[in-house]
């Protein structure tokens, strides 16, 4: 076969995407075919940057082509990265194309350690990333990223105040922590905790972001309905842990979010706190609160399983000291990093395969 664009074109549409299951050449994925002498170069243009199969993708690449072309060629494959939306260039956060809520059934079962690392993880894979603390009344974010009694600045554009969120390892982040005094209580009726939280949406310079994760206070409420009322949401991340009080909220946290009227897709739930693993005996797992019950309650929505986080001293310490865990080498880094990358092909699946989400309309 004589190789030419059209002859890349071919041999690589027998190559497939494992998560969207389809072809690379039908994704548009391939891009820049360039042949010169006895050297080709092209991009396979991948749906995240935390695609946690690139080098299976590209050596599939490499195989189909060197079967049909043989093996005197020099492939030259750049795996690049452009995440995928079913935003329109909306009003609110037009740049901004993936929108994530961190929700959790009940407090204490580490929501904000999720969200913090899970924000880490995705810009330490190359994603741009902002992260809002909507949790008006505890909020944790400044601390979990040592930036307590640091102040957002306010610009004009075109007459209206727009906040500057505050970057701290590569994540643009705000928080009502950082406007109130840490010592003090939020002490706010629903509908105050509901404005700011619109404001935090739509007051603050978000600028070009490939996902802008929202974490959530615990249960169901006002600050819920405000999230799905100001944006369509991408989709939905629930995290539990595994013993049955925590299991039964976490039901219902889910179950918000599947309401007909409501209707955010949940792309999986975590297991966080899932086991313990003394330093020491780094092979040995200990199910202090039970096993694998955020993946039984996966099962039974039929909704993914984005994996399982374990008890480390390390974690606790990382929040208190504001430098998250994910960055630190070892188990938690690891898991950590695996949660992200599951959490970005769970986005990339359900924007190939699932209509744009809707703001809800709450009628009187």
């Amino acid at each position: 076969m004589q190789l030419t664009a059209e002859s890349i074109r071919k041999s690589l549409s027998r190559v497939q995407d494992p998560d969207l299951k389809k072809d690379l050449v039908t994704l548009g994925m391939i891009q820049g075919i360039h042949i010169e002498d006895k050297k080709v170069s092209f991009k396979v243009v991948l749906t995240t940057p935390a695609c946690p199969l690139k080098e299976v993708i590209k050596n599939n690449c490499i195989e189909a082509l060197q079967e049909d072309h043989g093996k005197g060629w020099d492939w030259d494959i750049t795996m690049t990265s452009q995440v995928t939306t079913v935003r329109d260039a909306a009003p609110i956060l037009p740049e901004v194309k993936n929108i994530i809520a961190i929700a959790s059934g009940k407090g204490g079962v580490g929501k904000s350690t999720t969200a913090v690392n899970l924000a880490v993880a995705l810009a330490e894979l190359g994603a741009k990333v902002g992260l809002v603390d909507a949790d008006i009344s505890g909020p944790s974010i400044p601390t979990m990223f040592n930036v307590e009694g640091e102040q957002p600045t306010v610009k004009k554009v075109k007459d209206k105040n727009i906040i500057v969120p505050i970057t701290q390892y590569g994540v643009k982040l705000m928080s009502i922590g950082f406007l109130t005094p840490s010592d003090s209580a939020v002490v706010w009726r629903g509908p105050m905790a509901s404005s700011a939280l619109r404001q935090f949406i739509s007051d603050v310079e978000w600028g070009e972001l490939d996902y802008l994760l929202i974490d959530l206070p615990p249960g169901t409420s006002d600050i819920h309905l405000t999230m799905v009322q100001t944006v369509p949401v991408t989709g939905a991340v629930i995290v539990t842990t595994p013993q049955k009080v925590a299991l039964a909220d976490a039901n219902k946290g889910l179950s918000m979010f599947r309401q007909p009227q409501i209707n955010v897709p949940v792309l999986g739930v975590v297991e966080n706190m899932a086991y313990f693993t003394p330093a020491e005996l780094p092979e040995n797992k200990y199910y202090i609160f039970g096993k694998e019950g955020g993946k039984k309650l996966a099962e039974k929505y039929a909704v993914p399983f984005l994996g399982e986080i374990p008890i480390v001293q390390s974690i606790r310490e990382s929040g208190d000291t504001g430098y998250p865990a994910v960055l630190k080498n070892g188990q938690t880094k690891d898991a950590y990093m695996e949660l992200a990358e599951s959490v970005a092909r769970q986005v990339a699946i359900r924007n190939a395969s699932i209509e744009k989400t809707s703001i809800v309309e709450v009628k009187a």
